[in-house]
């Protein structure tokens, strides 16, 4: 029984490493862009740090895209996780 007083810590150190998820920092980039009159901004580029699984991470992200029109200018902002 030479390997006794080691099997609690292997044992314990195989619960924590099954048992953790594996949460990453994921960048979410956003690309806004408008169109409908002449004269409006070119398209704008936001970047911001998720720290998540990846699942949740891009369900995050993801959710902050939409689309809006007010007074004939289109409003687009398309979110993904890189």
């Amino acid at each position: 029984m030479k390997f006794r007083p080691f099997l609690l810590p292997v044992l314990i150190l195989a619960v924590v490493c099954s048992t953790s998820s594996c949460v990453k920092k994921y960048i979410c980039r956003c690309e806004i862009t408008y169109s409908g009159i002449p004269g409006l901004p070119d398209t704008a580029v936001h970047e911001y740090d998720i720290s998540d699984t990846k699942s949740k991470a891009q369900s995050k992200c993801e959710e902050n895209s939409y689309e809006k029109e007010v007074n004939y200018i289109k409003t687009k902002e398309t979110c993904t996780l890189y």
